[in-house]
């Protein structure tokens, strides 16, 4: 066997609107096709790639099953991420990773899981 790359993320939500309304409104992923499961979700893409699954309907365990930290995407726009994070009033953390010097923010949806997103090295400096 061999990996060939990522596939998805899948989230649980305890609120499918306010969820999508996150990933697509504030961090520009979009709502595509879905196959007609039982359970309500969406399915969130970037190009034709569904890259985030969303599920919905059944409650959040009080603790979180697995060890996954985060997840990460790559993109661009820092500025205009920032100020849409801040119009939001969405909390983050901007940080600059030394050695490749991009730029990772961190934030987190509305029900806690940790997203990164990773920006070019020549983006310059936000303006806060």
């Amino acid at each position: 066997m061999k990996i060939l790359g990522m596939n998805h993320f899948t989230v649980l939500s305890s609120n499918l609107e306010r969820s999508k309304a996150f990933y697509i409104n504030i961090l520009g992923l979009s709502e595509g096709y879905r196959p007609p499961f039982t359970f309500p979700g969406a399915w969130l893409y970037t190009g034709d790639q569904a890259v985030l699954h969303i599920m919905a309907g059944k409650p959040i365990p009080p603790v979180a099953a697995g060890v996954i930290d985060h997840m990460a995407f790559t993109a661009s726009g820092l500025q205009a991420t920032v100020d849409r994070l801040k119009q939001c009033g969405v909390a983050y953390e901007l940080k600059r990773l030394q050695g490749l010097e991009i730029w990772q923010l961190f934030c987190h949806d509305p029900d806690g899981a940790k997203v990164e997103l990773d920006f070019p090295a020549h983006e310059p400096a936000p303006e806060q």
